[in-house]
């Protein structure tokens, strides 16, 4: 290792009697800075990273003892020494109390100075292995809590095996801070919902702003741990050796606290579900426990549930008819629909008998009247509800009553809707044409013109023959041999081009329908027709 040392002394000669006097090479002093007052020796030290300070103490500029205080602050790693010509004892005392490594009256041996200054580099020395191990410490405490997090993942997964004797293996093996005498209380918090639409790197910040949280408000002094179990889950185990050692309703009404906050900066409902404490073989039943009562929680938010507190439903229960909501539908109103799925759910929560059994049961037989429905006004299910909002509030639906009662307005609104634009025939035909319009170089397949109205293509052909007294592929031909036809007469753009322009890749197919319809070949109907282009 290889030290800097910087000298500071107003009188030359003093500097330059030290630099003869010490071997620099036997020293390892491989930097050797001077300077003759406190301001260059701070320009030195701010630019330079100096191990060794050996000061003078009485300068023109301001004392040694200044310069030790405002190194204390800003180069606290930097190990002074004063050289010095007073001996007074106010002096020495003071700079002792400052941390000075020592106090050499001028003039020195050498042989006492480079002992100090060897004094002085074992000090670093030792200050960099105490950071080495510092920071060795810190990457292997954060190292070993992903190991330890690790370890409660796979046991609660099932990877690791619920056998104590392995489990406790592992636990050597890793260097797991439990014993067997150990047990655990799971407190498992899962978002309900989130009040906006979160995007993905939105979504992470908040998950981590959950977790700390939890770390600071749930965990304080107690023994325990924090992390992600599944998406919008988290889990905290906390645990000890004693079966009394936590107070149950103080934590309960931390956790009322964690939620409010949560509440009111994370843009998010939340449930807690305490667990009864176990051994660690029995943890991943226990979390599966709770998981299962979340998961069947899909009506009281914001709320604190212990153990006992169950939510199971009757399984006797009879939902209302699927002619229920098809005569609902049928009436045409969104109002009448959703108020009747409203008013559906609110009484199987007066009566404790909704859960996520029953809920996906609910927007099954919803679905299903739905679709027939739609099949009843010849609307295709698949395109009407094919795009991404529409899918992603069908796969939540069944999560909670608000989902539920999101996905039912979106889904109603969105039929009762394309119904009434059926009705309206013309509205139909009109999007057809200006569809047919504005992708006229495109193919323009039966199929992909239903798609945009959510019609099967047979309905649509009809429709679209009554209204037009054409079918959908006269109709398509007519506006393109028209389109060509300005084309030629009123542009100098190349045949070739036209063709492309109104959907033929083929050329010598373009020219033969052409012909068909306008009894005669494009050039033809140019030389013709054409009309001087400036």
């Amino acid at each position: 290792m290889t030290y800097r040392m910087l000298i500071v002394d107003d009188e030359l000669h003093a500097i330059e009697g030290v630099k003869a006097d010490l071997d620099l090479e036997k020293l390892e002093i491989e930097g050797l800075f001077t300077a003759f007052n406190i301001r260059q020796a701070k320009d030195i030290l701010t630019c330079e990273s100096i191990d060794i300070l050996l000061c003078d103490i009485e300068m023109p500029l301001g004392s040694g003892l200044e310069l030790l205080s405002w190194v204390r602050v800003h180069h606290p790693s930097t190990i002074t020494i004063f050289l010095t010509s007073h001996a007074d004892f106010k002096y020495a005392k003071e700079a002792l109390q400052l941390g000075c490594l020592d106090y050499l009256l001028k003039p020195v041996l050498t042989s006492d100075l480079e002992a100090v200054i060897r004094r002085a580099q074992n000090l670093i020395e030792q200050q960099s292995e105490m950071n080495r191990n510092s920071q060795s410490h810190r990457l292997w405490m954060r190292h070993h809590s992903l190991i330890i997090e690790r370890f409660w993942l796979d046991l609660i997964n099932h990877t690791t095996p619920n056998d104590p004797v392995a489990i406790y293996e592992q636990v050597e093996r890793q260097q797991i801070p439990i014993t067997e005498n150990s047990i655990f209380l799971p407190i498992l918090i899962s978002v309900k919902h989130w009040r906006e639409t979160l995007k993905p790197r939105d979504a992470k910040i908040l998950e981590y702003a959950l977790k700390k949280t939890a770390e600071e408000m749930l965990i304080e002094n107690r023994e325990g741990i924090v992390f992600q179990l599944d998406r919008d889950q988290l889990l905290i185990l906390f645990f000890s050796d004693n079966w009394r050692q936590w107070d149950y309703g103080q934590l309960q009404d931390q956790s009322r606290k964690y939620i409010h906050f949560c509440n009111r900066h994370f843009y998010c409902a939340l449930s807690c579900y305490f667990g009864q404490p176990v051994k660690a073989h029995c943890v991943a039943d226990k979390v599966g426990f709770l998981k299962t009562k979340d998961r069947n929680n899909v009506a009281y938010f914001n709320q604190v549930f212990g153990e006992d507190g169950t939510m199971q439903s009757d399984q006797s229960i009879i939902l209302p008819d699927l002619n229920l909501w098809l005569s609902l539908l049928k009436k045409g109103t969104n109002e009448a629909v959703v108020q009747g799925m409203d008013i559906v759910l609110d009484d199987l929560i007066k009566h404790s008998k909704l859960d996520a059994r029953i809920l996906h049961q609910l927007h099954q037989d919803f679905l299903q009247a739905l679709y027939s429905y739609l099949n009843m006004n010849e609307l295709q299910a698949h395109q009407l509800f094919g795009d991404e909002e529409s899918k992603r509030l069908s796969e939540t639906a069944g999560r909670s009553v608000n989902d539920m009662m999101n996905w039912v307005r979106h889904a109603v609104d969105k039929a009762l809707h394309q119904t009434e634009v059926i009705r309206e025939s013309e509205s139909v035909v009109q999007n057809i044409k200006r569809y047919v319009a504005t992708n006229i170089d495109q193919d323009l397949s039966r199929e992909k013109m239903a798609e945009q109205v959510f019609l099967n293509p047979d309905h649509l052909s009809k429709l679209f023959k009554k209204e037009t007294g054409y079918s959908l592929s006269d109709y398509v031909l007519s506006e393109r041999i028209k389109l060509a036809k300005e084309l030629l007469s009123q542009t100098r753009i190349p045949i070739s081009a036209v063709a492309s322009s109104v959907g033929y890749t083929n050329f010598s197919h373009f020219t033969k329908i052409f012909r068909k319809y306008a009894e005669m070949g494009p050039s033809e109907y140019r030389s013709q027709y054409g009309q001087e282009v400036q």
